[in-house]
Protein backbone atom coordinates (compact mmCIF):
# COMPACT_ATOMS: atom_id res chain seq x y z
CA UNK A 1 0.00 0.00 0.00
CA UNK A 2 2.15 2.67 -1.31
CA UNK A 3 1.61 6.35 -1.53
CA UNK A 4 -1.76 6.04 0.93
CA UNK A 5 -2.12 8.99 3.00
CA UNK A 6 -3.79 8.36 6.56
CA UNK A 7 -4.98 11.20 9.02
CA UNK A 8 -6.03 10.62 12.26
CA UNK A 9 -7.14 6.84 13.86
CA UNK A 10 -7.60 4.25 11.14
CA UNK A 11 -8.04 0.98 11.94
CA UNK A 12 -7.04 -1.53 8.98
CA UNK A 13 -7.65 -5.45 9.22
CA UNK A 14 -5.33 -7.93 7.35
CA UNK A 15 -6.22 -8.94 3.65
CA UNK A 16 -7.28 -5.28 2.63
CA UNK A 17 -5.61 -3.96 -0.81
CA UNK A 18 -5.68 0.12 -0.82
CA UNK A 19 -5.13 1.71 -4.12
CA UNK A 20 -2.37 4.17 -4.75
CA UNK A 21 -3.11 7.80 -4.20
CA UNK A 22 -6.19 7.15 -1.26
CA UNK A 23 -6.51 9.74 1.48
CA UNK A 24 -8.50 7.80 4.43
CA UNK A 25 -9.31 10.07 7.33
CA UNK A 26 -9.76 8.96 10.79
CA UNK A 27 -11.78 7.10 12.89
CA UNK A 28 -12.31 4.72 10.21
CA UNK A 29 -12.39 0.94 10.30
CA UNK A 30 -11.46 -0.94 7.02
CA UNK A 31 -11.36 -4.20 6.50
CA UNK A 32 -13.93 -5.34 9.44
CA UNK A 33 -14.59 -8.81 9.35
CA UNK A 34 -18.21 -9.80 8.64
CA UNK A 35 -20.03 -11.57 11.68
CA UNK A 36 -18.72 -15.21 11.64
CA UNK A 37 -15.49 -14.35 9.76
CA UNK A 38 -12.19 -14.11 11.29
CA UNK A 39 -9.75 -11.23 10.37
CA UNK A 40 -8.27 -12.01 7.30
CA UNK A 41 -10.69 -14.36 5.82
CA UNK A 42 -11.63 -12.29 3.17
CA UNK A 43 -10.17 -9.61 1.18
CA UNK A 44 -11.40 -5.89 0.67
CA UNK A 45 -10.08 -4.20 -2.36
CA UNK A 46 -9.95 -0.74 -2.56
CA UNK A 47 -8.65 1.36 -5.59
CA UNK A 48 -6.68 4.31 -6.67
CA UNK A 49 -7.19 7.57 -5.86
CA UNK A 50 -10.03 7.19 -3.46
CA UNK A 51 -11.10 9.27 -0.47
CA UNK A 52 -12.53 7.33 2.55
CA UNK A 53 -13.55 10.00 5.59
CA UNK A 54 -14.11 9.91 8.89
CA UNK A 55 -16.68 7.48 10.50
CA UNK A 56 -16.86 5.08 7.87
CA UNK A 57 -16.79 1.48 7.67
CA UNK A 58 -16.21 -0.79 4.66
CA UNK A 59 -16.03 -5.03 5.61
CA UNK A 60 -13.78 -7.68 4.49
CA UNK A 61 -15.50 -9.67 1.68
CA UNK A 62 -16.27 -6.39 -0.76
CA UNK A 63 -14.71 -4.83 -3.96
CA UNK A 64 -14.41 -1.43 -4.81
CA UNK A 65 -13.13 0.72 -7.96
CA UNK A 66 -10.59 3.92 -8.39
CA UNK A 67 -11.90 7.11 -7.85
CA UNK A 68 -14.11 6.09 -4.61
CA UNK A 69 -15.50 8.63 -2.02
CA UNK A 70 -17.51 8.29 1.03
CA UNK A 71 -19.19 11.05 3.10
CA UNK A 72 -18.64 10.87 6.68
CA UNK A 73 -20.23 7.71 8.54
CA UNK A 74 -20.91 5.86 5.63
CA UNK A 75 -21.08 2.21 6.22
CA UNK A 76 -19.99 -0.22 3.46
CA UNK A 77 -20.83 -4.14 4.07
CA UNK A 78 -19.20 -7.47 2.88
CA UNK A 79 -20.40 -8.51 -0.65
CA UNK A 80 -20.80 -5.44 -2.38
CA UNK A 81 -18.92 -4.88 -5.86
CA UNK A 82 -18.90 -0.97 -6.74
CA UNK A 83 -17.23 0.54 -9.78
CA UNK A 84 -15.53 3.45 -10.51
CA UNK A 85 -16.02 6.55 -9.90
CA UNK A 86 -18.77 6.40 -7.00
CA UNK A 87 -19.74 8.37 -4.05
CA UNK A 88 -21.52 7.12 -1.16
CA UNK A 89 -22.90 9.88 0.99
CA UNK A 90 -22.66 10.90 4.60
CA UNK A 91 -24.55 7.93 7.04
CA UNK A 92 -25.83 6.04 3.54
CA UNK A 93 -25.48 2.39 4.19
CA UNK A 94 -24.72 -0.63 1.69
CA UNK A 95 -26.03 -3.27 3.28
CA UNK A 96 -24.81 -6.47 1.55
CA UNK A 97 -24.81 -8.26 -2.17
CA UNK A 98 -25.34 -4.57 -3.86
CA UNK A 99 -23.86 -4.32 -7.22
CA UNK A 100 -23.16 -0.66 -8.11
CA UNK A 101 -21.74 0.35 -11.51
CA UNK A 102 -19.37 2.98 -12.98
CA UNK A 103 -19.89 6.72 -12.27
CA UNK A 104 -23.29 6.22 -9.66
CA UNK A 105 -23.84 8.98 -6.79
CA UNK A 106 -25.73 7.55 -3.55
CA UNK A 107 -26.55 10.34 -1.22
CA UNK A 108 -26.63 10.91 2.21
CA UNK A 109 -29.11 8.95 4.30
CA UNK A 110 -29.72 6.23 1.80
CA UNK A 111 -30.21 2.42 2.55
CA UNK A 112 -29.08 -0.26 -0.42
CA UNK A 113 -29.36 -3.85 0.51
CA UNK A 114 -29.07 -6.40 -2.49
CA UNK A 115 -30.01 -3.75 -5.04
CA UNK A 116 -28.09 -3.38 -8.05
CA UNK A 117 -27.13 0.08 -9.46
CA UNK A 118 -26.40 0.12 -13.38
CA UNK A 119 -23.93 3.26 -14.67
CA UNK A 120 -24.49 6.38 -13.81
CA UNK A 121 -27.38 6.04 -11.60
CA UNK A 122 -28.19 9.46 -9.32
CA UNK A 123 -29.77 8.56 -5.81
CA UNK A 124 -31.50 11.42 -3.75
CA UNK A 125 -30.75 12.14 -0.10
CA UNK A 126 -32.33 9.27 2.53
CA UNK A 127 -33.94 7.40 -0.43
CA UNK A 128 -34.59 3.72 0.57
CA UNK A 129 -34.39 0.36 -0.52
CA UNK A 130 -36.47 -2.58 0.84
CA UNK A 131 -35.62 -6.38 0.12
CA UNK A 132 -37.69 -8.12 2.07
CA UNK A 133 -41.52 -8.85 1.55
CA UNK A 134 -41.36 -10.07 5.36
CA UNK A 135 -38.96 -10.16 7.64
CA UNK A 136 -35.76 -11.98 7.74
CA UNK A 137 -36.26 -14.76 10.21
CA UNK A 138 -37.89 -16.77 7.13
CA UNK A 139 -35.20 -19.03 6.13
CA UNK A 140 -36.21 -18.83 2.22
CA UNK A 141 -36.70 -14.57 2.36
CA UNK A 142 -33.94 -14.23 -0.16
CA UNK A 143 -36.20 -17.00 -2.80
CA UNK A 144 -39.33 -14.20 -2.88
CA UNK A 145 -37.49 -10.37 -2.43
CA UNK A 146 -34.88 -9.30 -3.17
CA UNK A 147 -33.38 -5.89 -4.28
CA UNK A 148 -34.34 -3.46 -7.07
CA UNK A 149 -32.93 -3.59 -10.64
CA UNK A 150 -32.02 -0.04 -11.48
CA UNK A 151 -31.12 0.29 -14.86
CA UNK A 152 -28.20 2.85 -16.76
CA UNK A 153 -28.99 6.55 -16.28
CA UNK A 154 -31.80 6.42 -13.75
CA UNK A 155 -32.28 9.64 -11.40
CA UNK A 156 -34.08 9.14 -8.30
CA UNK A 157 -35.76 12.41 -6.23
CA UNK A 158 -34.93 12.50 -2.41
CA UNK A 159 -36.61 10.88 0.06
CA UNK A 160 -38.11 7.76 -2.39
CA UNK A 161 -38.74 3.74 -1.58
CA UNK A 162 -38.58 1.00 -3.79
CA UNK A 163 -40.12 -2.02 -2.80
CA UNK A 164 -38.76 -5.46 -3.07
CA UNK A 165 -37.39 -6.87 -6.76
CA UNK A 166 -39.04 -3.73 -8.72
CA UNK A 167 -37.05 -3.05 -12.15
CA UNK A 168 -36.78 0.50 -13.30
CA UNK A 169 -35.67 1.39 -16.82
CA UNK A 170 -33.05 2.51 -18.56
CA UNK A 171 -33.18 6.73 -18.07
CA UNK A 172 -36.18 7.00 -16.16
CA UNK A 173 -36.63 9.73 -13.55
CA UNK A 174 -38.21 8.60 -10.59
CA UNK A 175 -39.92 11.61 -8.24
CA UNK A 176 -39.06 13.02 -5.05
CA UNK A 177 -41.11 11.07 -2.58
CA UNK A 178 -42.38 8.37 -4.28
CA UNK A 179 -42.97 4.84 -2.93
CA UNK A 180 -42.08 2.56 -6.19
CA UNK A 181 -44.36 -0.53 -6.01
CA UNK A 182 -44.54 -2.03 -9.68
CA UNK A 183 -41.89 -1.54 -12.48
CA UNK A 184 -41.20 1.38 -14.64
CA UNK A 185 -40.37 1.36 -18.37
CA UNK A 186 -37.25 2.89 -19.73
CA UNK A 187 -36.98 6.52 -20.13
CA UNK A 188 -40.59 7.64 -18.17
CA UNK A 189 -41.06 9.74 -15.62
CA UNK A 190 -42.88 8.32 -12.55
CA UNK A 191 -43.86 9.68 -9.28
CA UNK A 192 -46.26 9.35 -6.21
CA UNK A 193 -47.79 6.85 -3.83
CA UNK A 194 -47.52 4.30 -5.22
CA UNK A 195 -45.39 5.40 -8.28
CA UNK A 196 -47.49 5.97 -11.52
CA UNK A 197 -45.70 6.58 -15.06
CA UNK A 198 -46.77 10.65 -15.90
CA UNK A 199 -45.18 11.15 -19.47
CA UNK A 200 -42.14 9.97 -21.35
CA UNK A 201 -38.82 11.95 -19.95
CA UNK A 202 -38.54 13.55 -23.96
CA UNK A 203 -41.48 15.48 -22.54
CA UNK A 204 -39.76 17.84 -19.94
CA UNK A 205 -38.94 21.28 -20.42
CA UNK A 206 -36.19 23.10 -18.66
CA UNK A 207 -36.98 25.44 -16.15
CA UNK A 208 -34.58 27.93 -17.10
CA UNK A 209 -35.08 27.43 -20.84
CA UNK A 210 -30.94 26.65 -21.10
CA UNK A 211 -31.85 23.57 -23.07
CA UNK A 212 -34.29 22.07 -25.14
CA UNK A 213 -35.48 20.00 -22.38
CA UNK A 214 -33.38 18.87 -18.91
CA UNK A 215 -30.46 15.67 -19.72
CA UNK A 216 -30.73 16.41 -23.64
CA UNK A 217 -26.86 17.08 -22.88
CA UNK A 218 -27.02 13.33 -21.05
CA UNK A 219 -25.94 10.23 -23.14
CA UNK A 220 -29.27 8.07 -23.36
CA UNK A 221 -29.48 4.62 -25.73
CA UNK A 222 -31.80 7.39 -28.35
CA UNK A 223 -29.64 7.65 -30.99
CA UNK A 224 -31.20 11.46 -31.87
CA UNK A 225 -30.27 12.52 -28.17
CA UNK A 226 -26.21 11.09 -28.56
CA UNK A 227 -26.09 13.09 -31.40
CA UNK A 228 -27.38 16.72 -29.91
Amino acid sequence: MKNIQIFGDVKIFENVTIGEGTIIYGPAVIGQPPRGRKEGELTLIIGRESVIRPFTTIYAGTKIGDNFQSGQGASIREDNIIGNNVSVGTNAVLEFENKIGDSCRIHSGCFLEMVTLGNYVFVAPNTVFTDDPHPMNCPRYKECGGGAIVGDLVKIGANCTFLPAVKIGRGALIGAGSVVVNDIPEMMVAAGNPARVIKPVKELTCRINAFERPYVWFPYADEDDKKK
